[in-house]
């Protein structure tokens, strides 16, 4: 038996009943996608019923409308937890509903308490610049300059729980980064703050600068198992592609893959689904960039895109699928790319459950992430 969980990073589907308290009202990262794009769109996502979920929320995705038989079990799912990050989103997924948000920080300079900031340099040896909240790409452009004559690195945050390092990689190798960021971690646990990032930089020719593909994520200490370790416990062999090691610290996998980008995550993914594997497994992928590259980006189109690209790569999955396996696809919270702001946004995420020859149901509106966690617990039990 096997199971993948295939994550596609942001991908929203329509603001929560609370999505007030977070400045979300209005906010839907499929249907302002599916608006600013014209055409049909994502043909194997519109078959297995993505149109479909949408449709329990009264909303109709232009290009990408409700079919009459769906290939998979659809619907959506709410998130619990209070918060609209990746770390919350996915913990969720496995099994761990938070009942208290993580902390984030306002966005004027100083974002950061002193106390945090003054211990840290402290432990790096380094004064640090930035300590505020803003775009990655524009503070590095802003700061870079001041980063290479310093050696300062530039920390700063957003409106998720994060404190983000960013370093060249001449001044601050990626190594001593990962080490500033272990240091980091420590501090930060003492704040309640979801994830230290790792962002590595180069300086061009030219004098810009950009982010290489090194960046890593130091995730706060789960507070309990999750459905990975309960499926370890049952002899699963459990993977984890992209950054979801990162998320979960390692816990529970028996195989971790750090690829970065969606085709590669994808391409891992295709290259674990041995179909002469005689374990049980567990897949857990998650596909950044729609999120990384295009959502926080404000990129309407470049996030359609992206969701065009995993669409295409859909058919090479399931034909992998043996007749008792089945595709879980779904996000982690949603990140409306036509909507007000640079940040996540707080939404329901589409569920879309698909195993070869069979005709999809309704799932309807699940009330937590983790119907994801209970639905594999059964699946590997045989209930």
């Amino acid at each position: 038996m096997k199971a993948i969980l295939l994550v596609i990073d942001s991908f929203g589907i329509g603001a929560l009943p609370d999505a007030d308290k977070y400045g979300d009202v209005g906010a839907n990262t499929a249907l302002h996608i599916c608006e600013g794009v014209s055409g049909d769109k994502w043909p194997n996502l519109k078959k297995m019923g993505l149109g479909n979920a949408s449709d329990i929320l009264g909303k109709t995705l232009p290009g990408c409308l409700p079919v009459d038989r769906p290939s998979a079990d659809f619907g959506v799912m709410a998130e619990k937890s209070p918060g609209k990050d990746t770390t919350t989103g996915h913990w969720e997924l496995a099994g761990i509903v938070l009942e208290t948000a993580f902390t984030v920080f306002p966005p004027e300079y100083p974002s950061f308490p002193e106390e945090l900031t003054s211990e840290l340099s402290t432990l790096i040896g380094r004064s640090i610049i930035g300590n505020k909240s803003a775009s990655g790409t524009e503070i590095i452009k802003k700061l870079g300059g001041e980063h290479m004559r310093t050696g300062s690195p530039i920390c700063y945050t957003s409106a998720d729980s994060v404190f983000q390092i960013a370093a060249e990689e001449s001044i601050i190798s990626p190594d001593e980064l990962y080490d500033i960021c272990l240091a980091a971690r420590g501090v930060c646990d003492k704040f309640n703050i979801g994830r230290i990032i790792a962002r590595p930089f180069i300086r061009e020719t030219d004098g810009s600068f950009r982010r290489t593909s090194r960046r890593r994520d130091f995730s706060i200490a789960l507070p309990q198992k999750t459905i990975i370790d309960q499926l370890q416990a049952m002899d699963v062999n459990t993977i984890g592609i992209g950054k979801i090691g990162d998320i979960f610290n390692e816990q529970g996998l028996s195989e971790s893959y750090h690829d970065k980008g969606n085709q590669a995550c994808l391409d891992r993914l295709v290259s674990c689904m041995k179909p002469d594997s005689e374990k049980n497994e567990f897949l857990f992928i998650n596909l950044v960039d729609t999120d990384m590259l295009y959502g926080h980006r404000r990129d309407v189109r470049g996030y359609h895109d992206c969701i065009d690209y995993i669409d295409s790569r859909l058919p090479e999955i399931t034909a992998r699928l043996a007749d008792e396996d089945v595709l879980i696809i779904t996000a982690d919270h949603g990140c409306d790319p036509a909507f007000k702001g640079t940040d996540h946004t707080r939404e329901y995420v589409p569920l879309l459950v698909y195993s070869n020859n069979r005709r999809g149901t309704a799932l309807g509106i699940n009330e937590s992430f983790s119907f994801v966690a209970e639905y594999l617990k059964k699946y590997f039990a045989g209930n």
